[in-house]
């Protein structure tokens, strides 16, 4: 069985604080974050609304995406959150089944 890749930005609210990350298990990172588990940013400004992610099949691809889009401007982000989540509703509940 192959393993996923994820790239995924949360929000504090729409229009919020932002975070991208990695991880290979979506669900148990963003349940940490939630929780306030990560010590760091996003515990420090809230930010704990799955609003965006997208698989990769390798390690690489992912931590290039995410290299590529910690370079992009804030606007750049917003449109590529709003083509997934256009209300910025909390994802997590989608993929924690």
């Amino acid at each position: 069985m192959r393993k996923t890749f994820y790239v995924y930005l949360l929000a504090s609210a729409r229009n919020g604080t932002l975070y991208l990350g990695v991880t290979s298990d979506l669900v148990r990172r963003v349940w940490e974050h939630k929780n306030e588990f990560v010590k760091g940013f996003s515990q420090k400004y809230g930010v704990h609304q799955l609003v965006w992610f997208e698989t990769h099949e390798s390690a690489e691809a992912a931590i290039t995406r995410e290299k590529q889009i910690k370079k992009w401007n804030r606007g750049w982000k917003i449109k590529l959150i709003e083509g997934m989540d256009p209300y910025w509703n909390d994802l997590y509940p989608t993929i924690a089944v």
